[in-house]
């Protein structure tokens, strides 16, 4: 049985992605740093081939830890996705370097060294690694640096790592754009947001997205049928970003 590994994996993008997993076949490894939404997804996925790792990834000896958990528990890494994110939205003469550290740490730091304490055991599968960058890698609001230099900073090392690493490990990520997410969170912050009519027309696909749609990229680029495909970043944002908007 194939596993995954996904980081930030217990609420959000990350949870409908490890279920969608489950049900193509796949070992699920779900790494994240909070205990209620891991107790809470624990509790949903109680399936035998899921797995949960407390495992803060902007540590090196966390990671280190949760890659050989893993290996103990499945014996194997096939795929990691590169998930977990945090954001501080903060005006610039208030952003201090702990804001900054943190943010860079968990998003792009994490990434890296999540890739480089697993790329031995999935080459040795011709596995692939997805990152999670974001539209916000290539457009801003305001008061979000850190996050979008870390999303910036996922694409580059995207390509990087798909150059280094490949034959034997595709690599790609995934920039979503307005994905809602709102009910899809630990029971304490669960709460279906209300979408308006203009949130939804002002996307060129006529609605705002689903962690679904993020999850069904990820099985795409995954899938060893497309094994032609790295080094990409896939926008998936309902055409958002395309759109002129003029005031």
């Amino acid at each position: 049985m194939k596993t995954a590994i996904i980081t930030g994996g217990a609420q959000g993008i990350g949870r409908i992605t490890a279920l969608r997993l489950l049900e193509k076949g796949y070992a699920v490894a779900v790494w994240d740093t909070d205990p209620e939404a891991l107790a809470d997804i624990n509790k949903q996925l109680s399936a035998k081939n899921a797995f949960f790792v407390s495992c803060d990834v902007s540590s090196e000896a966390a990671v280190k830890e949760a890659v050989q958990k893993t290996l103990t528990r499945f014996g194997r890494i096939d795929v990691l996705i590169n998930n977990a994110g945090v954001g501080v939205e903060k005006p610039l003469a208030d952003f201090t370097l702990d804001d900054w550290n943190k943010v860079i740490g968990v998003n792009l730091t994490g990434a890296f060294l999540c890739a480089k304490y697993t790329a031995e055991h999935i080459a040795s599968r011709d596995g692939s690694i997805i990152n999670m960058a974001s539209t916000r890698a290539f457009q801003s609001e305001a008061d979000t640096f850190a996050y979008s230099a870390s999303k910036g900073g996922i694409v580059a090392l995207t390509h990087s790592l798909a150059v280094s690493l490949g034959p034997a490990i595709r690599v790609n990520c995934i920039s979503p754009g307005w994905i809602d997410v709102s009910a899809v969170k630990k029971p304490g912050k669960a709460n279906q947001e209300a979408l308006r009519p203009e949130d939804h027309s002002q996307h060129p696909a006529g609605r705002v997205g689903t962690a679904d749609d993020i999850a069904r990229m990820v099985l795409f680029l995954i899938d060893d049928e497309n094994d032609f495909i790295t080094g990409q970043n896939f926008i998936v944002d309902g055409g958002m970003t395309r759109k002129m908007i003029y005031v």
